[in-house]
């Protein structure tokens, strides 16, 4: 006797308020019981459905929900594609980012079709991610660390994802790396001593700005210059543009303390290296699901003055200085702020499996290996 098989699911796109809203609400409903899932605040998921968002210039993209016979969401996913990084990659790619579904296969299969399909009108001949709009987005599939607590920059998945994803043909591009980093125990005088060393036989000098906003208005242009150069050949990255930079600025200035920014001058009073950390917000954004309240707000100025945790932002060193030992002031710097602040440690956030440079700098701590992410690639 034949056997009827009744299709189940369906995929919508995204367009109407009511749809948006529910895109944006699945994650927070499926992570409902999870203690380590960091939502993005509401208000920021809002914005990437605006026709003023700031990367609408430089990308095409499109939002699916997967819902079934009762017409509730079990699946959502966003497909973009990033000109402006095919073309300095010279690729031909869509990337798929904020992808979430409950654990079957058809459902992730109808998500990835959908956005694989949508892709083929603009001559895409892979689908790649999870990567969103650039590497200052939250990217990468967790798939080690599920028992760990996420960072405000990251994006918690459960244990199931990489079956769905493998499951649909993908396999691995590249992994990221994190740890946590712990104030040393002694700073070694050898260290201090080739610090004082170098800086006086290449003129380094440190600086901490006392007023971020002066800094900012000052040096705002040579640091996003300094950001483009150091993390040109880094997986993933696009070029700034000036709405870039301005969104930088408006989220830096919203978390960012004057004594989390490190930054290291040359002779001229030119920057040639910088670290940006932030307090961890992580556990207060999940306190209140993402919502801006002013209970959030009290508790979020409370964190900021007397965080626990640090989150490593951003690193960077010209290339013309590493050879300088600049490196080595900075490792210095970081390990005299870890051991003046009552913190309990550093998280690095993601560090790419190859990317030697970051990977021995963090090597001079004292540390413990908490995750790995994964970004897949698949041939359409």
């Amino acid at each position: 006797m034949m056997r009827l098989v009744i299709n189940m699911y369906k995929i919508i796109e995204v367009k109407t308020k009511k749809d948006i809203k529910r895109f944006i609400n699945f994650p927070l409903d499926l992570y409902k019981d999870c203690p380590y899932y960091v939502p993005v605040l509401t208000g920021d998921e809002k914005k990437i459905f605006k026709k003023d968002f700031v990367y609408n210039k430089t990308c095409e993209c499109v939002f699916y929900l997967c819902v079934d016979e009762n017409n509730k969401v079990v699946g959502r996913i966003q497909g973009i594609i990033q000109k402006a990084a095919n073309e300095k990659w010279n690729q031909k790619r869509v990337r798929f980012t904020r992808f979430d579904s409950i654990n079957d296969q058809e459902v992730a299969n109808k998500l990835f079709d959908a956005v694989t399909n949508w892709a083929k009108q603009f001559d895409i001949n892979e689908i790649v991610g999870p990567l969103g709009y650039s590497d200052l987005e939250r990217e990468g599939l967790l798939i080690d660390g599920f028992d760990k607590m996420q960072t405000y920059e990251e994006q918690y998945n459960y244990d199931y994802y990489q079956s769905l994803i493998e499951g649909y043909g993908f396999t691995k591009e590249i992994d990221w790396l994190e740890y946590k980093l712990f104030p040393p125990e002694e700073i070694d005088p050898r260290l201090e001593l080739l610090v004082s060393k170098l800086k006086e036989r290449h003129g380094f000098s440190m600086y901490q700005p006392k007023n971020l906003r002066k800094f900012i208005k000052q040096y705002k242009a040579q640091f996003f210059e300094i950001i483009d150069t150091t993390y040109n050949k880094i997986y993933g990255t696009v070029p700034f543009t000036k709405e870039m930079i301005d969104s930088c600025i408006s989220n830096f200035t919203l978390i960012l303390r004057p004594e989390d920014v490190v930054v290291i001058f040359d002779k001229n009073k030119n920057i040639c290296g910088f670290a940006l950390m932030f307090p961890s917000i992580g556990h207060i954004v999940t306190k209140y699901r993402g919502k801006i309240t002013l209970p959030f707000l009290i508790e979020f100025l409370k964190n900021k003055k007397n965080p626990q945790v640090i989150d490593l932002g951003l690193i960077g060193v010209l290339p013309e200085y590493a050879i300088q030992g600049v490196a080595s002031i900075m490792i210095l710097e970081l390990f005299k702020q870890l051991k003046a602040k009552p913190i309990s440690h550093l998280e690095t956030n993601l560090m790419l499996e190859n990317n030697h440079n970051i990977l021995g700098l963090v090597s001079n701590f004292r540390k413990e290996y908490t995750k790995r992410r994964r970004c897949f690639v698949k041939t359409i």
